[in-house]
């Protein structure tokens, strides 16, 4: 297969988002594969324009809940396959949060990871997630496929990761046990590919917090 253009994007609402734009710059950018979180939509709620651009195959898998979770899939390269969820639990698969779509020389796991909650309530069913998407991905590779992992992990790995790390150590996304999910990743012989083109640099972000000037201070995390 030739060089491909992945592009990930939470998008924290895709009905908002394309309102703003999303359509003209799905257009300009023209990624060969994007893959879409927390889109919080079912496709009868979107406009043409986004549900079926012109030169993309769209896929939708939005969690069972309204208004919540949700990942899209728009690829411009025919996948042999696509499954939405697939980890075979309808705990893990209910909520919206995993496509996978064969692409013949590799397979590509598109999610959108749980976030452990203020109450940290949450982070053994994130755990149990991110472990389902590791063994699933695991067993195809011992089969001799590539694999992709892409989306929205919702935890930062490293101390340069985020603005502050001591500061966060007992929160959701920079938990021991969130990170060390991240470590044995990593330890299966996956690469980050963004720390891999950017060793040694911080400051380099993907989410902030809405709180007023948190964004222009750069006070964020890399959860991506």
């Amino acid at each position: 297969m030739r060089h491909i253009r992945l592009f990930s994007w939470n998008v924290n609402g895709l009905r908002a988002c394309s309102r703003k734009g999303f359509p003209e710059w799905l257009q300009q950018a023209r990624p060969d594969v994007l893959a879409l979180q927390e889109v919080r939509a079912t496709p009868d709620q979107l406009d043409d324009t986004v549900r079926a651009p012109d030169g993309y195959r769209t896929h939708f898998h939005p969690a069972g809940r309204p208004g919540y979770s949700g990942v899209a899939l728009y690829t411009a390269i025919e996948p042999r396959q696509v499954t939405l969820g697939g980890l075979g639990d309808p705990r893990l698969d209910g909520e919206g949060r995993l496509i996978i779509a064969d692409y013949g020389d590799f397979l590509l796991y598109a999610g959108y990871f749980p976030n452990g909650g203020e109450d940290l309530s949450r982070v053994p069913y994130k755990l149990e997630f991110s472990e389902a998407v590791l063994q699933h991905a695991e067993a195809q590779r011992r089969a001799g496929r590539g694999i992709v992992i892409c989306g929205d992990v919702n935890t930062a790995h490293e101390e340069i990761d985020l603005a502050h790390p001591k500061a966060n150590r007992n929160n959701t996304g920079f938990l021991p046990e969130e990170r060390a999910w991240l470590t044995r990743l990593i330890g299966h012989g996956y690469i980050d590919v963004f720390r891999e083109r950017h060793p040694g640099e911080g400051g380099l972000y993907t989410w902030w917090s809405s709180r007023w000037g948190v964004r222009e201070r750069n006070v964020g995390w890399r959860i991506d």
